[in-house]
């Protein structure tokens, strides 16, 4: 592992990360490697692809968990902090901006841009998918667990089938993959004691039960909106759009929010970097229960990522002992085929899928990949390419 970094440092990353990442959670898995893995070697692609897997594991924001992860992996707790501040402060802002009017990105100029983000995202997640496989399958058993992943990713659509898809790529891999010592190689270990991860587990348990039972004996708004955002943030598997029929649950339907404010709000919500559970900000800053505004906005922000980044911390410790089995190892490493299946299926459906749909968008992904892979240009700078050949093609 490289040496330990600083909190300033993270905050620094993510922040570039937090202004240029579109495309959604798995395009955002892609930018984290790039920029952390291939540019500033923080973790190796074997680390890297343990740390996806057990977030994939867990319910909450899978790219939001992966990031609060690297930053403690490099900066202790202050850098968990830095790293999800910096990265989701952003969207966060403009979301909550949009809600008291900010309607922007319409029309030709703005569906042109949003168009040209989602033809980055292909080209970022099919370099990530393109590197990952050739450190992560480098034999025929590992492809083949990647294959197979990738189909039950495809045909069972959802967190479900990429939690599914993960469970029989490490049985597989147990059978399959097993080296000489049998021991997990590169093993992540989480600054968190079993004290520290207990408590937090016990807290995520409390606040489940105590927040519906408080919201219902004392009629609070504001404790309604946190029990709301709050299940919706401990419940969902996967993150990104996974969430989004939770949140109609808990304020479309209850009568919070208008549909017609929530469909515009997730429809800006595909224009903006960073994790598409900032959404959650924009709705409570709208909702007609609970203090509205930017503070209705922020507590919504902290009730829905609050719950997942609690469960993280809370199985690290627990992470750390089974990663020592002799046993982990193996397991380990069909695991990771899988993730780079899962991420191939993630790459055809929903992301090549919604944004090449035609020749020139086709054409338009080709250059964009080509400038990262063989160009070596900066994320950022294709992000910017994208965005101007999408407006282009907009006016054509």
């Amino acid at each position: 592992m490289p040496r330990p970094g600083t909190v300033g440092e993270v905050f620094a990353v993510f922040a570039k990360l937090g202004v240029t990442s579109f495309g959604g959670p798995v395009a955002h898995l892609g930018y984290f490697r790039d920029e952390l893995v291939t540019r500033r070697r923080w973790l190796d692609d074997e680390r890297y692809a343990d740390l996806v897997a057990l977030c994939q594991f867990l319910p909450g924001p899978a790219s939001s968990q992966v990031g609060f992860a690297m930053g403690m992996l490099r900066a202790g707790v202050g850098g968990a902090l830095a790293a999800f501040i910096a990265f989701t402060l952003p969207s966060a802002a403009l979301m909550i901006a949009f809600a008291f009017g900010a309607e922007f990105l319409r029309g030709p100029l703005g569906g042109g841009i949003i168009e040209g983000l989602k033809v980055v995202a292909v080209a970022i997640v099919a370099q990530a998918v393109w590197g990952m496989a050739k450190t992560l399958t480098p034999d025929r058993r590992r492809a083949g667990i990647a294959v197979a992943a990738a189909v039950i990713a495809v045909v069972a659509f959802g967190a479900a089938g990429q939690i599914v898809a993960i469970v029989l790529g490490g049985l597989a891999g147990l059978w399959l993959c097993r080296s000489k010592d049998g021991t997990a190689a590169g093993s992540l270990t989480f600054p968190v004691s079993r004290v520290v991860g207990g408590i937090c587990l016990a807290t995520l348990a409390m606040l489940l039960i105590a927040l519906p039972v408080s919201a219902a004996l004392t009629g609070n708004g504001a404790v309604a909106l946190a029990d709301a955002f709050f299940r919706a943030g401990a419940l969902v598997f996967g993150g990104g759009h996974v969430v989004l029929p939770l949140l109609d649950a808990g304020v479309v339907q209850t009568g919070w929010v208008t549909p017609e404010q929530f469909l515009a709000g997730y429809g800006v919500a595909q224009a903006m970097p960073g994790p598409l559970f900032t959404f959650a900000g924009y709705l409570g800053a709208l909702s007609g229960v609970g203090p509205g505004g930017v503070v209705g906005g922020v507590l919504a922000l902290a009730a829905v990522f609050v719950p997942g980044f609690l469960l993280l911390v809370g199985v690290m410790p627990f992470w750390n002992v089974l990663r020592a089995r002799p046993w982990a190892g193996a397991v380990l490493r069909g695991a990771s085929a899988s993730v780079v299946g899962i991420l191939a299926a993630a790459l055809y459906d929903p992301v090549f899928v919604s944004a090449v749909i035609d020749g020139w968008t086709f054409a338009l992904a080709l250059v964009c990949f080509v400038l990262l892979t063989s160009w070596r240009v900066a994320p950022w700078i294709v992000v910017l390419v994208g965005a101007a050949g999408g407006v282009l093609l907009a006016f054509v």
